[in-house]
């Protein structure tokens, strides 16, 4: 199935307690991408400024399944930028500097060749640009959403308005606290569900997620990584996104036991993502490494 993403393109600045790193190739969408492209092809919808690098438009189109038609460039115009520093405790983090750049301005715009996306996923942006985007995939059977704790302070009517629209929403724990004034996990799910959502998935960083659906729960675990080799935690959330819905475009199927699935594949593309800065460790994994990740990490949640 066809799978679309919007969502931001960034120019990051990293501070880990082992290094640092400027000029790294980030933002939602292409972390997003970057993940799904393992799993399926999928279509970008983005923008960015002149002062983007060329080696940052090289790297994206290294991904041979990433679709760039829909990345537009303005020359006047400068590229969101994002400066964090993350702690000893990798969950941990603080924003240094945020530029947001081109983003103030009007959102992309879609080709028309994207018209027929049956997958659409709203990476983290103004609730009512993602809003804006839904009807332009009048094709679409699974529409999922990202947010962040900005737009649930300063947004809250047009986020309620993207919930009652979209099938499925990604957040992370404290994301959904504050989204429903409700600190468990699994409560909090069952409040976004009746605020539109079919399903909602709950992310907890090194404890894993959940999902929320009617039919039930399910709880998978972070796939188990050595402080060692944790380089670059930045774009987990959304390599995690890219994986989850590129299976479900691979599978065509949205059904509970698929979700389920869909959740241990994101998790298991995620945890390549941390092994370097930005999009490096994306550029050189094999799906075999995948496959065998993933047989690795059934074997280490199988109980009895």
């Amino acid at each position: 199935m066809k799978l679309v993403v919007t969502g931001t393109i960034g120019i990051d600045t990293v501070q880990t307690p082992r290094a640092k790193r400027e000029g790294v190739s980030g933002g939602s969408a292409a972390y997003f991408a970057a993940a799904a492209s393992q799993l399926c092809p999928v279509r970008l919808v983005a923008v960015v400024g002149g002062d983007w690098p060329a080696e940052h438009h090289s790297i994206l189109k290294s991904f041979s399944g990433v679709c760039l038609d829909g990345l537009e460039s303005r020359t006047n115009s400068r590229t969101f930028a994002w400066g964090g520093k993350y702690f000893e405790d990798v969950n941990r983090r603080e924003t240094l500097f945020t530029e947001v750049g081109v983003l103030q301005e009007e959102p992309p715009r879609v080709p028309a060749a994207y018209a027929d996306s049956e997958l659409v996923f709203l990476g983290n942006t103004h609730p009512s640009v993602q809003l804006g985007f839904i009807d332009q995939f009048p094709k679409r059977k699974l529409v999922v959403a990202d947010t962040m704790d900005l737009w649930i302070r300063t947004a809250n009517p047009e986020l309620s308005a993207l919930l009652q629209r979209v099938d499925g929403l990604i957040v992370n724990d404290s994301e959904a606290g504050e989204l429903t004034g409700v600190r468990n996990a699994i409560s909090a799910g069952r409040k976004i569900l009746q605020m539109g959502p079919k399903f909602v998935v709950v992310k907890k960083g090194e404890h894993g997620a959940i999902l929320i659906h009617p039919e039930g729960s399910a709880v998978i675990p972070a796939f188990p990584i050595e402080d060692a080799n944790v380089v670059d935690p930045t774009g987990a959330g959304d390599s995690f996104a890219g994986g989850f819905m590129g299976y479900l475009a691979s599978e065509g199927r949205f059904d509970f036991a698929s979700l389920q699935k869909a959740m241990a594949y994101g998790t298991v593309v995620a945890s390549f993502s941390l092994e370097a800065f930005g999009l490096d460790r994306m550029r050189t994994l094999k799906f075999d490494e995948i496959t065998k990740r993933l047989a690795q990490f059934q074997q280490m949640a199988r109980v009895g």
